[in-house]
């Protein structure tokens, strides 16, 4: 599993000219689920995005995470981020998982977070065309995949 997480001032999702959702000062969560991402994968995402401590504290420093810093989290699920551009210009996205495996645990993901964060995470819309607009602060972000906990 791998997430891109941008710190952000403002993040929505539009589909089809309509919000779909949005989210003031916080994280706006790219998630990308692979063919042999499991509960464990979850697990350890979850836990490490809700601690991440990418948020300034009273002296300018990066010390809070999202929960302290009274922040939202905006989740979208995007399989390109299982992308792989060894080979060639046209990316493989052979290691991304199908629909069947990636929607049930993009929502246990979701679902994690909110069970961490303690309030409810607002989403896009699974395998829409979706339009994400942020305001990026910092700006901050962040790569993280489970399979490479370095």
């Amino acid at each position: 599993m791998r997430l891109l997480v941008q710190r952000v001032r403002s993040a929505a999702v539009d589909i089809g000219g309509e919000r779909c959702s949005e989210i003031g000062a916080g994280l706006l969560v790219l998630v990308g689920v692979g063919g042999d991402d499991t509960q464990e994968d979850i697990e350890y995402l979850a836990g490490k995005l809700v601690r991440l401590r990418i948020f300034d504290d009273e002296a300018d420093i990066m010390n809070l995470d999202v929960k302290q810093a009274g922040g939202g989290v905006l989740a979208v699920s995007q399989f390109t981020l299982m992308a792989s551009t060894r080979k060639g210009n046209r990316p493989s996205y052979i290691k991304a998982a199908p629909e069947a495996v990636s929607r049930p645990l993009y929502e246990a993901f979701v679902r994690r977070v909110e069970e961490l964060l303690g309030q409810a995470v607002p989403t896009g819309r699974f395998g829409a065309d979706m339009q994400v607009s942020l305001v990026n602060d910092g700006p901050v972000t962040i790569w993280m995949d489970s399979k490479n906990k370095d």
